[in-house]
């Protein structure tokens, strides 16, 4: 099993390396081309960060294993809110006063109680997808609007500094040569299937050794090693004192492994829904979620108490899963 647990550490790492290519080849592709910013950072980059997790589930489900792709999705979802907000909390509190999350949140609610409603009238498959799908294009067109419309006003408030205004894209760079961009893409487009299918391999023999589903090694394994950029993220947001950064990276990423990842999965195959996560993990994952709504309508600050306790919340879940 040593063996299988070190190739699904390279899996995840090729995984991760090639996604961030992935993106920086594309944000630079689009922006060459004449793609406005605002755009690529709403469709490319958002897509781009997920391309790991969806390609996880595209070979689980090819490769015979549909629980990997459900369990990734439900355990990354409980591990960004108790996990992943967690550990910045203890590090250095998170004061969400003045921060409006409250939209964002809310879509976020509803996409986990629609996506807990139709797990209860599964097997994922197609049609399923187009509903999460169709879930999916409102919540990128509030986002553009939103964005479209945070822009405008600024230019109408500072019209002096609007030319100055520019989106922040992580990895863009106006001067990467042709060959690069190319090489970012090609990088990315082998490395992710690649990664995907060591990942998934190794996790299959990892599950098949211990005697436990392939939903539980989701659930642990792979959703906290797909927590991992999120987690990074969010340190140096809580560091740098930038809680709605925090907060809308998890709130984001969340909303996209529900109706991104199973939607466009479930076109792939069938993708079977587990009974324990019914009776348990999908439950979790929807109480984690209502955990944050003190801190996104009352604004209570987030402090190393609540760290302590997000966290326990998430070792203890891990153990029961386990067990």
């Amino acid at each position: 099993m040593t063996t299988d647990i070190l190739l699904a550490g390279l899996g995840l790492v090729i995984l991760l390396l090639a996604g961030d290519a992935l993106v920086r080849g594309a944000v630079n592709l689009a922006l060459r081309i004449g793609v406005p910013a605002l755009l690529v950072s709403l469709t490319i980059v958002a897509f781009g960060t997920s391309a790991p997790e969806l390609l996880i589930s595209v070979a689980a489900i090819l490769d015979g294993a549909p629980g990997i792709a459900m369990g990734n999705v439900v355990g990354s979802n409980t591990a960004n809110i108790l996990l992943v907000l967690g550990i910045p909390a203890l590090m250095s509190g998170l004061d969400t006063e003045g921060h409006d999350t409250r939209k964002t949140y809310t879509m976020m609610i509803a996409a986990s109680v629609l996506f807990i409603a139709l797990a209860f009238l599964g097997p994922f498959t197609w049609w399923h997808g187009l509903i999460l799908l169709a879930g999916l294009s409102l919540v990128l067109g509030h986002a553009f609007r939103t964005a479209r419309n945070h822009r405008r006003d600024t230019r109408q408030a500072a019209a002096a500094a609007a030319d100055e205004e520019e989106i922040d894209l992580d990895g863009a760079d106006i001067e990467m040569p042709g060959w690069k961009v190319a090489l970012f893409l090609v990088l990315g487009l082998v490395g992710l299937p690649l990664g995907a299918d060591i990942l998934v391999d190794s996790a299959k023999n990892i599950a098949a050794t211990l005697g436990v589903p392939n939903t539980v090694i989701g659930l642990t394994l792979i959703a906290i090693g797909t927590s991992l950029p999120e987690l990074a993220t969010t340190v140096m947001a809580a560091i740098r004192r930038q809680a709605d950064v925090a907060l809308g990276n998890v709130i984001g990423s969340n909303m996209f492994n529900l109706l991104a990842i199973i939607g466009v999965s479930s076109f792939v195959g069938e993708i079977p829904v587990d009974p324990a996560l019914l009776r348990f993990d999908l439950w979790v994952m929807l109480g984690a979620s209502l955990l944050l709504a003190p801190f996104v309508f009352l604004h209570w600050r987030m402090g190393r108490a609540w760290g302590v306790a997000l966290s326990a919340l998430y070792m203890g879940y891990l153990y029961l899963v386990v067990a």
